[in-house]
């Protein structure tokens, strides 16, 4: 059986190296949050239905898994696995790039470095903490960038353009917009391992139980669960730092009002530091998509892939066909011989 160009062989091999390759410790944390935040929210709304049904009904709702932008959005996950090796390299080269220029820097400016042996674990947490950071305010600025610049615009789009939200929609993003967010989110990072690497450590990878920092991280920003239709908050405290599920819901809103808002990844305070923050309403509820119904063009795994494509063409000729023609007085000096004195 084919499915858009996948065997029902290759469905198998995929679901066999999730389950029992080397991260499913952290896939089985990423069900765990899931399954958290699930009672978690059953509990926080009304529970007059009661009942394992209505557990149930909560946790997959009538019509969700059956939508045309579910179907798309587990066709567009499958996908992705296909090209996933060639989406580290980027990430690799501009974070070893900018490393590298940072370290050459400060060599040049202060001499070689000198610390030697490993560094002690609160130089690593530090260390770790640190990168972290990093990451996530250039997360917020490659995020800001997509909705700012139009061409970055167009390939985010596939992104926004779910109906629904169903977990792997946060994988539901062009292969370009992949390459391009990883690239530029290893330049601030890049820099941030640099400087530690001259001062304090030798490279390293700091793990916890076996499972990389960075994988904890992602655990922390419940990834998959904000891609769900689990209204998950932390509550007022702990939302001023991190934030939660449910303000990153708002920022798939259609809503008008909700527009260019909540662009963080795992912590609120760039949002709240650069004015991007908007809090949901008590109860609010949200209906997912782009404006004008533009997400019904998005809806096949064909489309997801090549309509950005077009429309960047689209907006390249119109940008070239708007562009002021040269003066003839201009253009004609280009073809002047030089005259030589």
């Amino acid at each position: 059986m084919q499915i858009a160009g996948f065997g029902f062989s290759d469905i198998v091999a995929i679901a066999r190296s999730t389950v029992s390759g080397p991260d499913r410790v952290a896939l089985y944390l990423v069900w765990g949050t899931i399954v958290f935040a699930a009672f978690v929210t059953y509990w926080q709304s009304s529970r007059s239905e009661g009942g394992i049904r209505g557990f149930l009904h909560h946790c997959v709702p009538s019509g969700i898994l059956t939508n045309r932008s579910a179907r798309a959005d587990f066709l567009f996950w499958l996908s992705r696995r296909l090209f996933m090796p060639l989406l580290v390299i980027p990430l690799g080269l501009s974070t070893v790039t900018a490393g590298y220029a940072a370290y050459s820097l400060l060599a040049l400016v202060f001499g070689p470095a000198t610390h030697v042996g490993p560094a002690s674990t609160p130089v690593l947490v530090a260390f770790t903490v640190s990168m972290i950071i990093a990451y996530d305010f250039s997360y917020y600025v490659y995020h800001w960038l997509c909705h700012t610049v139009p061409m970055l615009w167009e390939l985010h789009k596939v992104h926004h353009s779910a109906e629904v939200m169903v977990g792997v929609t946060k994988d539901r993003v062009h292969p370009l917009d992949e390459i391009l967010n990883r690239w530029w989110n290893g330049l601030i990072p890049g820099v941030t391992y640099g400087v530690w690497l001259f001062f304090a450590i030798d490279p390293v990878e700091l793990t916890v139980f076996g499972i990389s920092a960075y994988i904890i991280r992602d655990l922390l920003m419940m990834d998959v669960v904000r891609h769900t239709h689990l209204e998950m908050s932390y509550g007022p405290l702990l939302n001023r730092i991190f934030l939660c599920p449910y303000y990153h819901q708002l920022h798939h809103s259609i809503d008008p009002r909700h527009y260019n808002r909540n662009y963080g990844l795992l912590l609120s305070v760039w949002d709240r530091l650069f004015g991007t923050l908007a809090v949901p309403e008590p109860g609010q509820h949200f209906t997912f998509g782009l404006s004008n119904n533009e997400h019904a063009e998005y809806q096949s795994l064909t489309r997801l892939h090549v309509l950005p494509l077009v429309k960047i063409y689209r907006l390249a000729r119109d940008w070239m066909r708007r562009r002021p023609a040269l003066p003839p007085a201009v253009a004609t000096d280009f073809h002047k011989p030089v005259q030589q004195k």
